[in-house]
């Protein structure tokens, strides 16, 4: 059987392995950062009646601009943003990789501060752009000298900055963003994708007028409990979004996305009913995890990146035995744990408790 290595892939492809994350079919799955909240019975409906309205027109493509639902993304962001301003596709990771295509690829760069999302040097080798990882400091908390610093030094052709930070939870201030937007002459992106679970920190977006090479992403993957849509945006110049549609594909946004995003959108308010109480459960499974000896990582997303596990492996097959599954990272001693309903934040909780101080061995 042919192997991928026996394969004639680009030289920056070989002896890579593709993004994954466990998909065993457990009780309590924790490990890819969803809302595990499931949707109302109303707001469903709705939905499922666009859907069903926009399935009588498949037959035709999409509207390829995908006007009315840019404008609906708009008007949820604010900030005076209109529909020229914004963009979306099939999750924030085909966002990024619109924008790497637009402005990176052979001969130029991305810098990242790491540890950060996985998906950011997947998606740079993807478009043959040079990976340019940067290590954040002991705490992981970025300052506007430490971020100036590293940019002017590597001077990059896109930096991303990741707020609040996966796996860390680590937020980000604007003060660090408008040090890096001076620091360099490249595109800056700052991903927003957990933003709506930080209530101690302002959206990028009010940085976006006289900044024309600032982006700002998001998802409703997360906050929106809408995973499985596969809808991610962008707020920025309309001049970008006009690079972005350079090289998206043609009709990249089925209609059935579109009629779902925008159903959802109507609803926001009843969509994001649930961020508060999971913040709550956050909040909880850190106090929780800090009195059983942890440390816990300050967090403002709906996962917490904690250290002091003796075996991070053991703990992780432990607990997945048990049907509790969540993500085993590259970070010696740290694990990170998603919050999620009161049930299945109690069982996690109760089932570290049960394997002792410093987890499985």
């Amino acid at each position: 059987m042919t192997k991928l290595s026996d394969l004639p892939l680009r030289s920056n492809l070989v002896g890579k392995q593709p993004y994954g994350a466990p998909q065993d079919a457990v009780p309590i799955s924790l490990n890819v950062n969803e809302n595990t909240h499931p949707l109302s019975e109303a707001v469903l409906d709705e939905i499922v009646a666009s859907l069903a309205e926009a399935v009588r027109g498949v037959n035709r493509y999409p509207d390829r601009e995908f006007i009315a639902l840019r404008e609906a993304l708009a008007g949820y962001l604010g900030h005076g943003l209109d529909a020229s301003q914004v963009w979306a596709a099939n999750g924030s990771n085909e966002v990024l990789q619109q924008v790497l295509q637009a402005f990176g690829g052979p001969g130029r760069s991305l810098l990242s501060f790491t540890p950060t999302y996985s998906m950011y040097p997947i998606l740079a080798d993807a478009t043959d752009t040079e990976w340019v990882p940067v290590e954040r400091p002991a705490d992981y908390v970025l300052t506007p000298d430490s971020v100036t610093e590293a940019l002017r030094s590597h001077q990059p052709n896109i930096a991303i900055l990741c707020g609040p930070n996966n796996p860390t939870g680590t937020s980000l201030n604007l003060e660090v963003v408008e040090a890096a937007y001076d620091a360099c002459d490249g595109m800056l992106i700052v991903d927003e994708a957990y933003i709506e679970f930080d209530q101690a920190h302002r959206s990028a977006i009010s940085l976006l007028p006289g900044r024309e090479r600032l982006m700002v992403s998001r998802t409703m993957s997360k906050a929106f409990a809408f995973a499985g849509v596969r809808l991610g945006y962008l707020a920025a110049d309309a001049a970008v979004v006009d690079a972005l549609r350079l090289v998206r594909l043609p009709y990249h946004l089925s209609a059935l996305t579109q009629a779902a995003a925008s159903a959802a959108l109507r609803h926001a308010d009843e969509m994001l009913a649930t961020v508060a109480d999971i913040r709550s459960q956050r909040d909880r499974l850190a106090g929780e995890l800090k009195s059983m000896g942890y440390l816990v990582h300050s967090s403002g997303a709906n996962f917490l990146l904690v250290g002091g596990f003796q075996t991070p492996a053991a703990t992780f097959e432990a607990l997945r035995a048990q049907g509790i599954l969540f993500r085993n990272l590259d970070i010696p001693g740290h694990l990170r744990l998603t919050a999620g309903t009161e049930f299945e934040t109690t069982q996690l909780i109760e089932a570290i408790r049960a394997l002792g101080p410093g987890g499985a061995s």
